[in-house]
């Protein structure tokens, strides 16, 4: 089936319809042959109304959102200048700035397209008039864009979040647990933060170790503008850092579940938009303001004016939590028309539902795939083979780490996420390993997906925006030493997994 479905995808007929094409196909055959009872595809019902209802998913398009409206309003743009101007003159620090503002963009759009095509069209054309190595600059910008996948928020970890939370579930009733623990989107993202940021530390010091050792490759920016100001600095990288304190504090910090900071996050966007496309600036600082005092008022002392016993004290705090509210809706009233009247708003909408779409009809889809698959007896297989593999635990975990990384040359990480890992991941996690430190793994690890070549989608990415002197076999050298460091990550996280499960065991 797994190989059908390569086949299909090879093929370039649309994802969704592979999957759901693969395994109607395989469970007729499997009928056929005695092999299937059809009377399992009624649990298909149940599955598409669970995924329909669950609540965490909800984040999706919301994070999307977020995404797609910084991308559309330009901050990217201003982020890739100012930090091009502050590190330019350091031999390689044109390399270690583009870094830098993907771990940025990452931290506050999770949208690994929209940042390597912002940096392919701005970064790019500066770092090769700069004289950098093209292979270097293409691998470096392909790379820097794929740290949306692995530093939280990221709609690859609010997936995996979820199919790891279920397979924890399955191993606990395997073992005959019925008081069953869940794990949390928030723990996924708590595990993830600091392996990000590793990944971030190794692309600098090869960046610059490169520069030291081949000075030809990332020479320092010779006609560079004057160095920005500590307000220009200030101004550029303050609204973005709010904003990634906003959603990923509220989510760690255990005030706001990871839909209500999204929300949030989408609230914080169309108001940093709106403040980059010419709403008055007093207007946005002063909504900003009232809305946090709302969050804050509002959580230390909240209001019910439905109580009957409701008093005097209440109804003014409630009037004054009323006028917080309508001074935040009404500079996100003025941000949208404004984004709406600039193009930028109906062209963020459109891409979010187009996401959004994609990714909800290859989960719905792969729930047919694995429902046949499973129907077939595949999962009793691959729990056979992991069990006999050679070294036990660690056998069953290297082979199925090399499995991944093998199938994202071919598949996108959401197909693997939710047809691949629903299968081996509660075998591992019966077999001992930490359910935790084990999504961290397969997190960069599917992160590398994006990288390798002949269908990563940051090297597509980066093909559509890269200059014409730039060729194909280019960007493919250079994502190589990448996906090494990439390899490095994981085996510094397996040796000393304390890195991935410290921060969420201190929030949690």
């Amino acid at each position: 089936m797994i190989a059908a479905l390569i086949c299909g995808i090879l093929l370039g007929y649309p994802v969704s319809f592979t999957i759901a094409g693969i395994a109607t196909g395989f469970a007729v055959l499997g009928w056929a042959l005695g092999a299937f009872d059809f009377s399992l595809l009624g649990a298909l019902g149940q599955r598409v109304f669970g995924l329909l209802t669950n609540e965490v998913l909800i984040a999706i398009p919301l994070f999307v959102f977020m995404g797609v409206v910084l991308e559309k309003s330009r901050i990217a743009e201003d982020l890739l200048e100012t930090m091009g101007r502050l590190f330019g003159r350091l031999r390689g620090g044109l390399g270690v700035s583009v870094v830098l503002v993907g771990a940025l963009l990452a931290a506050s759009t999770g949208i690994v397209g929209a940042t390597v095509i912002a940096m392919g069209m701005i970064a790019l054309p500066t770092m090769l008039r700069s004289g950098y190595d093209p292979r270097l600059a293409s691998g470096l910008v392909c790379t820097a864009g794929t740290l949306g996948q692995i530093i939280p928020p990221s709609t690859l970890l609010i997936i995996l979040s979820d199919v790891i939370s279920n397979a924890y579930q399955q191993a606990q009733f395997a073992q005959g647990k019925f008081t069953i623990e869940t794990i949390s989107v928030g723990q996924i993202f708590a595990a993830a933060l600091m392996p990000g940021l590793l990944l971030v530390a190794l692309y600098i010091l090869y960046i610059l170790g490169r520069a030291w050792l081949r000075p030809q490759d990332a020479p320092p920016v010779a006609a560079l503008e004057e160095r920005p100001g500590r307000v220009a600095v200030l101004g550029t990288l303050a609204p973005p850092l709010l904003l990634i304190v906003a959603v990923l504090g509220s989510i760690l910090g255990g005030i706001a579940t990871p839909t209500e900071a999204a929300s949030v996050g989408a609230v914080g966007a169309i108001l940093m938009a709106g403040l980059r496309l010419g709403v008055a600036r007093p207007l946005i600082l002063g909504a900003s303001g009232a809305l946090f005092l709302l969050a804050l008022a509002a959580g230390i002392v909240p209001v019910r004016l439905q109580r009957l016993d409701a008093g005097g004290l209440d109804w003014a705090l409630g009037a004054v939590y009323a006028a917080l509210a309508l001074a935040g809706f009404c500079a996100i009233g003025a941000s949208l028309r404004r984004g709406l009247s600039d193009g930028m708003l109906g062209a963020a909408l459109t891409s979010t539902m187009t996401v959004t779409a994609m990714i909800f009809a290859t989960i719905l889809t792969a729930s047919i795939f694995s429902l046949v698959f499973i129907g077939l007896g595949g999962d009793e297989t691959i729990a056979a083979i992991l069990g006999a593999m050679p070294g036990g635990p660690l056998g069953a975990l290297v082979f199925s780490m090399a499995i991944v990384f093998v199938l994202g040359f071919f598949l996108d990480f959401v197909e693997i996420s939710v047809i691949v890992l629903p299968l081996i991941a509660p075998v591992l996690i019966t077999m001992g390993h930490d359910p935790i430190w084990l999504a961290v793994l397969f997190a960069i690890n599917l992160q590398t997906s994006f990288l390798t070549p002949p269908f990563g989608f940051s090297l597509f990415y980066l093909r559509g925006a890269a200059p014409k002197e730039i060729s194909t076999g280019q960007i493919y050298a250079g994502v190589v030493p990448f996906i090494g460091l990439q390899a490095a990550g994981v085996a510094i996280i397996w040796v000393f997994p304390g890195i991935a499960t410290w921060l969420q065991a201190l929030l949690y």
